[in-house]
């Protein structure tokens, strides 16, 4: 990690209603790729019996339960403490960023006014987390996806390599591809499109920052890939090029739309 993402302080809020205790130890560590968390709270109601399990991991990860009573059935208030929590963080001035930790859309006109007022804002959710939070944030994860490694159980996600009868070249074998990957594929071959020079290649490090701006949950893990380069590779819809610089251990990556 760089110098300028360790110094980025970030208030990382858990709605302790809509996330397992499993996935404490993956938030945190995922956190801490772009810079560090100085505020760790998770909301919930702790009389509750169901509340037992967090015990002993909020106390391994120094994170402070903050006590939210249902008055209402039927009313969320663990939302409405967290949000509190939030614009007064906000207004003092004392982090960088913030990262909302729940699969609830209720977080959706936090996130807007949290970028809003300038605030990196990362998302975190299970994949039932609705699209409007998703869009509302500036990066969001999947808990499952942070939890697996990054290892995805679909077939489709690496194509697997395997060889000719004959002993000859090895082949990809063809997969099929499923509704997800044919939309980043479409994406991405339009960001190239946009950004290519005049024979249709484009920089892979500035296709990766805009297919970020332009899709807040895009993660290489959610398809199985650890960085940028392999899952361009695995999508076999693209050329990409080495080009050297004018360090000798240092070669940019190019892509070109195939076809």
């Amino acid at each position: 990690m760089d110098e300028g993402k360790a110094d980025k302080k970030i208030a990382v809020l858990i709605d302790a209603d809509n996330v397992s205790n499993k996935y404490i130890g993956y938030i945190l560590n995922e956190v801490s790729n772009y810079g560090t968390p100085t505020y760790k709270r998770i909301y919930g109601d702790w009389t509750s019996s169901r509340m037992g399990s967090w015990k002993d991991v909020l106390l391994e990860r120094s994170v402070t339960p903050i006590q939210q009573y249902s008055y209402t059935i039927g009313k969320n208030a663990t939302d409405s403490a967290l949000i509190i929590d939030a614009m007064d963080i906000l207004y003092s001035e004392s982090v960088d960023g913030f990262c909302i930790v729940s699969s609830d859309s209720d977080f959706t006109r936090l996130a807007s006014r949290l970028r809003e007022a300038g605030m990196m804002v990362i998302g975190m959710g299970e994949k039932k987390t609705p699209s409007a939070f998703r869009a509302a944030c500036e990066k969001f994860k999947y808990l499952e996806v942070l939890a697996s490694g990054g290892e995805n159980s679909e077939a489709e996600a690496v194509a697997p390599v395997q060889k000719e009868k004959n002993g000859a070249a090895p082949v990809k074998k063809a997969v099929p591809i499923n509704k997800e990957k044919a939309q980043l594929i479409r994406t991405i071959r339009t960001i190239v499109s946009e950004i290519s020079d005049e024979d249709g290649w484009a920089f892979l490090g500035e296709l990766g920052n805009v297919l970020n701006r332009r899709l807040p949950d895009f993660d290489t893990r959610n398809y199985g890939a650890m960085k940028l380069t392999p899952l361009i590779e695995s999508l076999d819809s693209f050329d990409v090029e080495s080009r050297k610089t004018g360090s000798s251990h240092v070669t940019h990556k190019f892509i070109r739309n195939r076809g």
